[in-house]
């Protein structure tokens, strides 16, 4: 069972605090930012925005992602996070809405990926996407959040693929990884790695 109240701003504080979220060098890898947000439902309940990205896009076309991109030469992650979540959603977030950080993830692509939890009591409702960087805005619920993943075993590699399930649809890591590491350690208090997760072959280039 979930924690009670697990999403609200003093129950994830408490359970980030107690997580001790692990950094990878980067060793010639590019380095990004992520944003899992915590926000506000028009009846006050919590949801995480999700985007589905344009198909006209060069970079993932089509996919499903958390805002978040590339640092900025002489960035920290924490501004990189909080510039990709303005630029994306139109959300203005101060350094103190981050209550916590999970695990650095490798991206078969070339990237130390860094998340970061934002909470924030803006309602989802009154984000303003970018059209161009975000085609659909999904308002995920706690529910939705603590869907059981799928892990299914690849012959190109000894890490089962992850798959979370979302409505009718299987996002694959790293978003999924970031998504089940938040579920594990807000909603149960697991510190449940993510190092063992692989991409699926598609997004291996």
């Amino acid at each position: 069972m979930p924690i009670s109240n697990a999403l609200t701003h003093t129950a994830l504080q408490d359970s980030l605090a107690c997580f001790e979220s692990r950094r990878i060098p980067l060793e010639g890898r590019r380095h990004a930012a992520v944003v899992i947000a915590v926000l506000n439902d028009d009846a006050g309940k919590p949801v995480m925005p999700l985007t589905r990205r344009p198909t006209r896009l060069r970079a993932h076309p089509g996919q499903f992602a958390l805002p978040g991109g590339r640092l900025d030469p002489g960035e920290t992650p924490e501004e990189a996070a909080l510039r990709e979540l303005h630029e994306e959603l139109g959300l203005d977030a101060a350094p103190n809405s981050i209550v916590g950080r999970l695990d650095d993830y490798v991206t078969r692509s070339g990237y130390v990926m860094s998340p970061f939890v934002v909470w924030s009591d803006t309602t989802i409702a009154d984000l303003k996407p970018s059209p161009d960087e975000v085609d659909v805005l999904f308002s995920v619920t706690e529910a939705e959040l603590d869907s059981e993943p799928r892990f299914v075993d690849i012959p190109e590699s000894d890490k089962p693929v992850i798959q979370w399930p979302f409505r009718g649809h299987l996002i694959h890591a790293p978003t999924a990884a970031v998504v089940y590491q938040f579920r594990e350690v807000a909603l149960h208090g697991r510190h449940t790695r993510i190092d063992g997760l692989e991409q699926p072959v598609f997004a291996w280039r």
